[in-house]
């Protein structure tokens, strides 16, 4: 049974930087990729990182800002964020998707963890 709890949101300044956790069954780990999404209140969801394997993807919006880990021994999945700015401000998802891409559907996620980012 897959099952992934996001942890590690909260309030936070422009500039970050949090770093978002995401515990994840062995299921989910060993066989699916692990993405993260977020959703603003009014806005559509928005892919924004993936890993499977050695292989990390970021989407734009992000990219050279937030950074995808993972500790296969832990069974955690972490999205390291740095300088954040107001329009990061949104629940962040952990989720499974068959292969990494802002194209695929998302298969499961956990309850979510809010980032308010506030000057």
């Amino acid at each position: 049974q897959v099952q992934l709890a996001e942890s590690g949101g909260g309030s936070v300044r422009p500039g970050g930087p949090p770093r978002l956790s995401c515990a994840a069954s062995a299921s989910a780990l060993d066989y699916y990729a692990i993405a993260w999404f977020r959703q603003a209140p009014g806005k559509e969801r928005e892919w924004v990182s993936c890993i499977r394997g050695a292989f990390t993807y970021t989407g734009d919006s992000v990219r050279g800002r937030f950074a995808i880990s993972r500790d296969m021994r832990k069974r955690m999945v972490y999205l390291q964020m740095n300088n954040l700015n107001l329009e990061d401000t949104a629940t962040y998802y952990c989720a499974t998707q068959n292969q990494c891409s802002d194209s695929n559907p998302f298969l499961a996620w956990g309850q979510g963890t809010q980032v308010n980012v506030s000057s």
